[in-house]
């Protein structure tokens, strides 16, 4: 499944307010390019955490 486009439209960057870039391939993610910083999606469900995010 994906994340809704309603709910896309809102979520921003927790550490910036920047836009996100939805990612479904090679797994569900959401990234930052501002902060390089990529947030991930576990069973639907985005993970805004500052700490959970991975660097890139």
């Amino acid at each position: 499944m994906s994340l809704p486009q309603d709910l896309l439209d809102i979520l921003v960057c927790p550490k910036c307010k920047g836009e996100l870039e939805y990612r479904t391939e090679p797994k569900e993610e959401l990234v930052c390019h501002n902060c390089r910083l990529i947030y991930a999606v576990e069973d639907d469900i985005p993970i805004m955490l500052i700490d959970e995010a991975k660097p890139f």
